[in-house]
């Protein structure tokens, strides 16, 4: 009788076991190949405390999503609309101003990495198209099922290969006694650097209602409607896993290019060429094949996922808004693939040599409009809709709060920085 118990509690698991990892794939990308790298070879160790807090203050934000699901059966976009048409339409707004400039960013830190790989000799504009093109093949032809594969297996690909790096620089520093932190400057471009840092760390919160439309799409796949402690049991081990290799990214900056003298370039090419050489001087030149096929494949993945969730957006929110859509929901995601590809194609061909400016300003984008959608899911989570049992404690409301405060102090520092500083 116990074992019986116990292989249904495993079995309930492994249902639920997707959205989360699909998160993390989403979430493990610019912020942390890009950012955090960044973060450690500039600032060395100093930068780690923030890392690990500013997930801790984002994590009630991102559980909203998976909450709400289970809870009601339904996606957090149309709990928005039960919140209000102000909640609604202006997620809808902050979706559409951001979801261009972050497909754009992803999928050109994805062709950087590939030309690496391929010793690509063709303008890059040309190998995003392509990138692009095989993310609306795999998400017409292979659907759901297959998205939830092809992250599963990248996440396992990324873990094993970041965590090997991390361990040979850490080994490569061993008997060297010089200071691992640098001092960081409150001026403006320290705190626009912060808010590029936290603005996609561990993600943009507008995420959680892709989170909440995979976990909707997991329960259709697998006819099955977790329990909380199932649901959350998958987010907690996406997201804790996104902080986690946050950090090893941040440490690979600090142990390899800390006061290396080594400049980050602005080209999406060269930059990720860099990066790759972080993990090529930790590990040896024989890992240059693994590393960069890891990486992209890694960076492919946040591309796919991107794609995935903004054509779902304007798919949901059409039939939410005109309710007679919804026979033509299939070809409406299919023109907005259309539209989504061709627009990202023309930016990348415009910024493919400036990346870190181009990627900064969407990152920073991402994060001024963090406390509205932190403060949305928040009271769609807290509103008469939510069942009372399944509403967050108060622990979780207090956090919620800190991190609403937290987010909103930064922006507008940030923005009175800009302005006077």
């Amino acid at each position: 009788m116990v074992k019986r118990v116990f292989l249904s509690r495993f079995s309930g698991f492994f249902k639920a076991l997707g959205p989360g990892i699909i998160f993390a794939g989403t979430s493990i990308g610019v912020s942390h190949i890009v950012h955090s790298t960044r973060a450690g070879a500039i600032y060395g160790f100093t930068l780690l405390g923030l890392v690990v807090l500013i997930n801790i203050l984002k994590y009630p934000f991102f559980e909203f999503g998976p909450r709400y699901v289970t809870a009601t059966q339904e996606n957090l976009l149309l709990g928005y609309k039960r919140l209000g048409n102000w909640a609604f339409n202006l997620y809808l707004l902050l979706a559409f101003a951001t979801m261009f400039p972050i497909q754009a960013s992803v999928t050109m830190v994805s062709t950087g990495l590939l030309v690496n790989l391929l010793g690509w000799a063709y303008p890059p504009v040309y190998l995003a198209a392509i990138i692009l093109l095989v993310c609306a093949v795999v998400l017409i032809i292979g659907k759901y099922p297959l998205f939830d594969k092809t992250m599963k297996l990248m996440m396992v690909v990324l873990a094993v290969s970041t965590i090997s790096a991390f361990a040979m620089a850490i080994e490569s520093r061993r008997g060297h006694s010089v200071a691992m932190c640098g001092q960081f400057v409150w001026d403006l471009p320290g705190i626009s650097f912060l808010v590029v840092l936290m603005g996609w760390m561990p993600s943009t919160i507008d995420i959680s209602v892709w989170h909440s439309f995979w976990s909707c799409e997991r329960i259709k796949q697998t006819k099955y409607v977790p329990t909380m402690k199932e649901t959350l049991c998958d987010f907690h081990f996406g997201y804790w896993l996104t902080m986690i290799m946050a950090v090893f990214f941040l440490g690979l900056g600090a142990l390899v290019m800390f006061k290396s003298g080594e400049v980050f370039s602005n080209s999406a090419v060269t930059f990720t060429g860099q990066v790759i050489s972080l993990y090529t001087k930790a590990l040896g030149q024989w890992s240059f094949p693994v590393i960069a096929t890891a990486a992209t494949v890694t960076m492919f993945s946040t591309s796919l996922s991107c794609f995935d969730a903004y054509t779902r957006i304007v798919r949901e929110a059409s039939v939410i808004i005109f309710p007679q859509t919804k026979d033509k929901a299939d070809t409406i995601y299919l023109i907005w693939m259309i539209v989504l590809a061709v627009v990202s194609t023309l930016i990348i061909g415009k910024f493919i040599n400036q990346l870190k400016t181009f990627v900064d300003f969407a990152t920073t984008l991402s994060f001024l409009a963090a406390p509205v959608f932190a403060y949305i899911n928040y009271r769609t989570v807290t509103s008469e809709h939510m069942p009372v049992t399944a509403r967050p404690g108060k622990i979780l409301r207090i956090l919620s709060w800190i991190g609403i405060i937290f987010l909103s102090f930064f922006g507008v520092l940030y923005l009175i920085s800009k302005i006077f500083l």
